[in-house]
């Protein structure tokens, strides 16, 4: 039950207002947590002194403008406790976090009723950085955060001007470190030195099921030292805030190193469940609520109301933010005396604005200059023209850029070793985390950062639930995935996708875009670029393409086109990617024995959706003459379009390219064979191929 803090019987001392302003924090999260009958308040309730020492004392942000470009960030990785964010906001005066938002929270939102309050933080709403609710992402966007801010710092910082000062705190709970995303990112901050990275671990021992020890038992501390942290200590979190405010600004002056501060709180504090895992969720029982409402002077049934003491203990943070964003303003100005050229490059980078050089570049290419390389091999030149000409890009691969074809400069690398200036990311073997820090980069500020990712689109699927993340938040970040089909060869089905673009096309928001060869690859890249809404995915194969007539970048954007017209077709095949060559060879021999067959490019299956219906209907005709998709891939996605598909039906094979093409039948002799025997089966069942529906071929 709860145990009153000593200290608050001084009302008057200044660690009796910070026992009051914690008390005043914990009643607010009780109202906000059984207002609508339960939420995830237990871990809010634990962290509330954490949260007084940070939004009071330790960051610097200004309530009254939440965007401001130098703030610390704060990302909350336990995002079911969001109630703690939620009523900080609203404590330190956020405009937008108003008590009626606040009473929104566990609401059902009938009748079209919204709210900003969501069960879980997300990042469309003022004063929320990033999203978070699956655990450990927001752990791998912190470190996204910190490396955005450490560039921008080593970038155009100059002695005595440092306008580039954020940190990025994040809180974990329990759960967060033993997810395997968490994990990869701790590595990687650890590997980089990231000294403006806090992360704040609420060490209460409870999970959802139970204690923490019948799941995990490790040394936590020893294994952040082992991945190349400080490690600050702090035994006492519930009521100490102090303390934890004395650890957090020394933490300030640590340095080479990103510093975990393993702070000891106890969840559900001051009820009749606290420290098990029944505090998890739900509501709170009234007799401890009241009791706690009743040290703090409150008439327990009155809700919803905070003591005036304590709304200008937090509200004093608004002017306080006011102040320094202003200081900082300044400051800008006499950079811009000092250092115009790197104040003015400085302006453009915050302002998104990364000129118009890379349109030239990818509008200027002769794709004749690159005819027949492979995909992959046509990106890598592409990166390397337009890594020069649009700062905002960075990032790197998951240890296979050789093979990705990324090509960067050692003098570029993102690390302390060599500068933080960099711009290329080692991200090691840590598919996961590549793309969920990705995310954190992309969130510092809009425009500021475009990062890419590479990788084999086989081991995209581990980066799958980052690619989510990135696509649900609407954050641009561009992920090249090569070797896309069992044109990848011997190494066997293990590397050879044949379900994973059903994946990526049915993600909402993310750009799933294959092209076939270096004039559509050119045309992805334009889209890709000019895309400030969500994650682009560019589907790049391994080996060269054949011959392609009447590619065109620009109608790309289409999503797809007829490239191989005849007159009174009578058949179409589509196809795309590295399978596109054989179906224009297919419907070659076609044409010439009978069957005058016309063959259309599908690249991108959402810029087609996104045309109006007399195109879609001029590239598929919905006059019953056969349509034929034909890819290495499950044929899930093209139901919808054609009348039949020639495609994988289960896994690839560890073979040549040849040899897998011929042995699942989509070379182009597989193609007519498997399309002839079709046209066969149509003619006796009245030749309507729309009203006989899809089939696999």
């Amino acid at each position: 039950m709860y145990q009153e803090n000593p200290i608050l019987s001084n009302g008057t001392t200044p660690a009796a207002k910070k026992a009051s302003a914690v008390l005043a924090l914990r009643n607010f999260i009780f109202d906000i947590c059984n207002q609508n009958g339960g939420g995830h308040g237990g871990s809010a309730i634990g962290m509330a002194a954490i949260g007084v020492a940070l939004y009071k004392y330790v960051m610097r942000y200004n309530p009254s403008n939440p965007e401001w470009f130098d703030r610390d960030r704060f990302v909350l990785s336990n995002g079911h406790t969001a109630m703690f964010l939620y009523a900080l906001n609203h404590l330190t005066g956020f405009d937008n976090w108003t008590m009626d938002e606040i009473k929104g929270y566990g609401s059902a939102k009938t009748n079209g009723y919204t709210t900003i309050c969501h069960a879980h933080p997300e990042i469309e709403v003022p004063g929320v950085e990033v999203t978070t609710g699956p655990l450990g992402q927001g752990v791998a966007n912190a470190v996204g955060l910190a490396i955005a801010s450490k560039n921008l710092a080593a970038s155009y910082n100059q002695p005595d001007f440092n306008v580039v000062q954020s940190r990025i705190y994040c809180m974990m709970g329990d759960g967060c470190p033993m997810e395997g995303v968490a994990l990869e990112a701790i590595s990687l901050a650890g590997t980089l030195g990231l000294d403006n990275l806090v992360l704040l671990y609420d060490n209460n021992q409870v999970t959802c099921d139970g204690p923490l020890d019948w799941i995990n038992t490790e040394d936590i501390n020893g294994k952040m030292r082992a991945s190349g942290w400080h490690v600050l200590d702090i035994e006492d979190g519930s009521y100490d805030v102090q303390t934890i405010v004395h650890a957090l600004e020394f933490a300030k002056s640590l340095k080479g190193k990103p510093i975990f501060v393993n702070i000891r709180t106890v969840i559900g504090l001051g009820t009749n469940v606290e420290g098990t895992f029944k505090a998890h969720h739900g509501a709170f029982d009234k007799d401890s609520v009241t009791k706690s409402k009743q040290i703090a002077g409150l008439d327990p049934a009155i809700t919803h109301v905070i003591p005036q003491n304590a709304l200008s203990y937090f509200r004093e943070r608004k002017q306080h933010g006011e102040k320094i964003e202003a200081e900082w303003d300044r400051l800008l100005s006499d950079y811009q005396s000092k250092h115009s050229d790197l104040a003015t490059d400085f302006t453009l980078r915050r302002n998104g604005d990364n000129g118009t050089e890379w349109q030239d570049i990818l509008t200027g290419l002769d794709a004749n200059d690159l005819k027949g390389l492979a995909t992959r091999e046509v990106n890598g030149v592409l990166i390397e023209k337009i890594w020069k000409a649009y700062p905002a890009l960075c990032g790197g691969g998951a240890d296979l850029v050789n093979s990705n074809k990324v090509s960067y400069s050692a003098e570029d690398v993102f690390h302390p070793s060599v500068s933080y200036k960099g711009r290329y990311i080692r991200y090691g073997i840590r598919e996961h985390a590549m793309a969920a820090v990705s995310n954190g980069i992309a969130a510092y500020n809009p425009g500021t950062f475009l990062p890419i990712t590479a990788t084999f689109l086989m081991f995209y699927l581990y980066a799958a639930p980052g690619v989510r993340m990135g696509a649900l938040s609407h954050l641009p970040v561009i992920h090249f995935a090569t070797h896309d089909s069992f044109a990848e060869g011997q190494n066997g089905p293990t590397h050879q996708p044949v379900e994973l673009d059903s994946l990526y096309r049915a993600m909402p928001n993310l750009t799933y875009i294959r092209p076939s060869d270096a004039e559509e690859t050119i045309g992805a890249w334009l889209l890709a670029i000019s895309k400030q809404t969500g994650p682009t995915m560019l589907s790049l194969g391994r080996d060269p393409v054949g011959q392609v007539p009447g590619t065109d970048r620009y109608k790309v954007a289409k999503g797809a086109y007829v490239i191989v017209d005849v007159a009174d077709a009578k058949l179409t095949l589509v196809s795309c990617g590295t399978n596109l060559h054989y179906a224009v060879a297919a419907a070659a021999a076609l044409s010439s024995s009978g069957t005058p067959t016309r063959v259309v490019s599908a690249p991108s299956f959402e810029h087609f959706d996104a045309q109006d219906k007399a195109y879609r209907e001029s590239v598929f005709p919905l006059d019953g003459t056969p349509i034929v998709s034909v890819e290495e891939y499950v044929a899930t996605y093209w139901a919808r379009y054609v009348t039949a598909s020639v495609g994988m039906t289960g896994y690839g094979y560890s073979a040549s390219n040849p040899s897998n093409y011929d042995r699942f039948g989509l070379d182009a002799k597989g193609i007519e064979s498997k399309v002839r025997s079709y046209l066969k089966e149509l003619e006796s069942t009245g030749g309507n191929a729309r009203m006989a529906g899809w089939r696999q071929l």
